[in-house]
């Protein structure tokens, strides 16, 4: 729902806007933290840096991507974000498709103890 907030151990996100087969977000995600290797099979996303750097898995590359830069993440892919700066980066993520739940997330690695999926 638009206007909503949530707290992760890497840090915050809030829903900016939101309808049919698209979700826009803004992640704050904290100096040294990393989110969860993950895939979906619904959705893709689109992830534009505004503020710091973030270090991007897509598969089996890694990239570092500054203030300005997009990455488009493709339905299937691995992919994760971190922080390796010293500055809370953030990021504006486009999610789109059919299936926009947290349901549509297969973790693959989790720094946090969050649930990995069994025979990944």
């Amino acid at each position: 729902e638009v206007g909503t907030t949530g707290r992760r151990p890497w840090g915050t996100y809030e829903v900016l806007s939101a309808g049919d087969g698209y979700l826009v977000k803004v992640l704050s995600v904290l100096p040294g933290a990393i989110l969860s290797l993950q895939s979906h099979n619904h959705r893709s996303e689109n992830w534009t840096i505004v503020q710091g750097v973030a270090r991007v898995t897509l598969d089996d590359e890694i990239l570092d991507k500054v203030t300005g830069e997009a990455v488009h993440v493709p339905v299937k892919t691995l992919h994760r974000i971190e922080n390796p700066g010293t500055e809370v980066l953030r990021i504006v993520e486009v999610q789109m498709g059919a299936v926009l739940e947290e349901s549509d997330i297969i973790r693959y690695e989790d720094s946090y103890g969050r649930k990995i999926e069994a025979g990944v």
